[in-house]
C-alpha cells in the first residue's frame, strides 16, 4: 500500500504478534449477529473475510507491478554478489585443498611411516629386553647348576658334600632368580618371562627343587647344631671340642642362618629395616621347641628312674649350652646382604641399610627374642621347661609305686642336682669363648642365673614338698 493511501483494512491488527485467528473470527461473528439468533448467520463474516483477502491480494499485485524493476534489479545484484562470493569461496577451498594435499604428502604420510618405525622399534626393544632377561635367567640357572654340582646336585641318592658356603651362594642365586620371576609388571625387568617356555621349565625343574633342597639342608644344619663341651657318656665329664670342630660348627650355623634369611619370603613394599625373616625365625623357634620338648621327656623319664638322672641332667646342661652358644653366635651375626635390599638411601638421604640402626640391635638375635617374647634364650629354655615339668612330676607322684617313693625320699638331692644342672648349663661352652667372647659376649658366669635355677627347683619342689 502506497504511503498516504487510505485502506479500511486494519493492518496493525493483522501484524500484531499476539494476533489470534480464532479471536478475530469470533469478533466478526459477534459483530454481525445477535446473541439470541438461532442459527447464526456465518455468510456475512465469511464474505467480510473473503473481501479483505481480495483487497490484500489486489494491493500486493499493485505493489509488485509498480516495483517490478527495482525488485528485478535488486535480485540481479544479489545474484551477482552471490556469484562473486561463490567464486572467491571456491578459490579459497581449492587453496585449502591443495594445502591439505601437500600437508598429507609432506607430513601425514611421513608420520605414518615414522609411527610404523616407532612401533617396530618399541617391539624390538621389548624383544631385546626380554631376551636380556631370559639370558640373565639362564646365566643364573647355569650358575645355580654349577653351585649345586659342588654339593652333590639335586639327586637325593648322591652323597651330599658338607659345603655350606656353596649352599649360601646357591641361596643368593635362587633369590636373584626369584626376583626376576616376580618382577613381571610392565616396565620391570622380568616382564614377559612367564610366557617363555624355557623359563617356566627352568623354574619348575631347577629353581624350585633347588630352593627346597637348600632350605632343607639349612634347616637340618640348625637342627643338628651343637657346641657343648659336656659329654653324655659320664656324669659331669667333659670333652673339649677342638678349635677346628668349633669353627666348622659355627660356620655351618652361620651359613644356615644366612641361607634361611635369604630364602625367607619378602613382602612387597617392605624395607630391610622392617623385614622379618619368617622362615629363619620359624626354624630357630622349632629348634628351641624341640630342645624343650626332648629335654622335658628325658627329664621326666629320669625322674621316674633316678639312676639315670645324673646322665640326663648332664645332657640337659649340654643342651642349654648349645642354646647359649646359639644366642652368642646370633648376637654377633649381622643380617647378610640381600639381593632384594640393595644399598640405597631414603628420599632425605638417610641410610636405610642395617648399618644405620642402633649398635647392638643390628643382629639376628633380636628378631628371635622378640618372636619368643624373652630377653635370653637360656632363660626361655629353663622357664619353659619348668612350666611343663610341674605337671609331669605330679603325674609320677599320682601313679605312686617305687618311682614316687624314690622321688620323695631323694627330694633334697634332686633339688641340688637340678640347681647345679641349671648353673652348669647356663655357661657359654669353652669352644665358643675363643671367638664370641672377643666380640663382647658374656660367658654366663657374669650373669646371675639363680632365678632360673630357683624356678626349675620350684617346679619339682612345689609337688614333692606337699607330699
Amino acid at each position: 500500500m502506497a504511503d498516504g493511501e487510505p485502506s479500511y483494512i486494519d493492518y496493525e491488527a493483522f501484524l500484531d504478534p499476539d494476533f489470534s485467528p480464532a479471536s478475530f473470527a469470533n469478533s466478526l461473528v459477534v459483530a454481525t449477529n445477535n446473541a439470541t439468533d438461532t442459527p447464526l448467520d456465518l455468510s456475512t463474516p465469511l464474505s467480510r473475510v473473503l473481501f479483505d483477502l481480495q483487497e490484500i491480494d489486489t494491493h500486493i499485485h499493485a505493489l509488485t507491478t509498480k516495483s517490478a524493476l527495482p525488485l528485478l534489479t535488486h535480485t540481479r545484484d544479489q545474484t551477482a554478489a552471490a556469484g562473486r562470493i561463490l567464486k572467491e569461496a571456491e578459490e579459497q577451498i581449492s587453496s585449502v585443498t591443495q594445502g591439505y594435499e601437500r600437508l598429507e604428502r609432506e607430513v601425514l604420510r611421513k608420520w605414518e611411516a615414522a609411527d610404523e618405525a616407532r612401533v617396530a622399534a618399541e617391539k624390538s626393544l621389548a624383544t631385546v629386553r626380554l631376551a636380556r632377561a631370559v639370558a640373565r635367567c639362564l646365566s643364573l640357572g647355569r650358575q645355580l647348576e654349577s653351585q649345586l654340582a659342588e654339593i652333590g646336585g639335586l639327586d637325593a641318592t648322591a652323597p651330599a658334600k658338607d659345603d655350606y658356603r656353596t649352599l649360601e651362594r646357591a641361596a643368593s642365586t635362587i633369590v636373584s632368580l626369584r626376583r626376576m620371576f616376580s618382577e613381571t609388571a610392565v616396565g620391570e625387568e622380568g616382564h614377559g618371562l612367564d610366557r617363555v617356555k624355557v623359563i617356566r621349565t627352568l623354574r619348575g625343574e631347577l629353581v624350585i627343587p633347588a630352593e627346597n633342597m637348600v632350605k632343607t639342608r639349612a634347616q637340618q644344619a640348625i637342627g643338628r647344631f651343637t657346641m657343648s663341651t659336656i659329654a653324655s657318656a659320664g656324669a659331669g665329664s667333659q670333652s673339649q671340642m677342638s678349635y677346628k670342630q668349633a669353627r666348622d660348627a659355627r660356620a655351618r650355623l652361620v651359613s644356615a642362618v644366612n641361607i634361611l634369611y635369604l630364602l625367607s619370603p619378602v613382602p612387597k613394599n617392605v624395607s630391610s629395616a622392617t623385614f622379618q625373616p619368617d622362615l629363619l625365625l620359624s626354624t630357630l623357634q622349632g629348634y628351641m621347641h624341640t630342645a624343650i620338648s626332648s629335654s622335658l621327656s628325658n627329664l621326666t623319664r629320669a625322674l621316674s628312674m633316678l639312676p639315670t638322672l645324673e646322665r640326663t641332667l648332664s645332657d640337659l646342661s649340654a643342651r642349654c649350652q648349645d642354646i647359649f652358644a646359639l644366642e652368642a653366635i646370633l648376637s654377633n651375626l649381622r643380617p647378610p646382604s640381600h639381593p632384594l635390599f640393595p644399598n640405597a638411601t631414603t628420599r632425605t638421604g638417610e641410610q636405610t641399610e642395617p648399618q644405620a640402626q642402633a649398635p647392638g640391635k643390628n643382629n639376628l638375635l633380636q628378631p628371635l627374642l622378640s618372636a619368643l617374647d624373652t630377653s635370653s634364650l637360656p632363660s626361655y629354655f629353663w622357664r619353659s621347661l619348668a612350666s611343663y615339668l610341674t605337671a609331669r612330676v605330679q603325674e609320677i607322684i599320682n601313679r605312686g609305686g617305687v618311682s614316687a617313693r624314690t622321688l620323695r625320699s631323694n627330694r633334697d638331692r634332686i633339688k641340688k642336682e637340678i640347681k647345679d644342672c641349671v648353673l652348669r648349663g647356663s655357661q657359654l661352652p669353652t669352644s665358643v669363648l675363643g671367638t664370641e667372647k672377643r666380640l663382647g659376649v658374656e660367658s654366663g658366669t657374669e650373669r646371675n642365673w639363680e632365678r632360673e635355677a630357683a624356678v626349675m627347683v620350684s617346679s619339682i619342689a612345689s609337688v614333692l614338698d606337699r607330699q
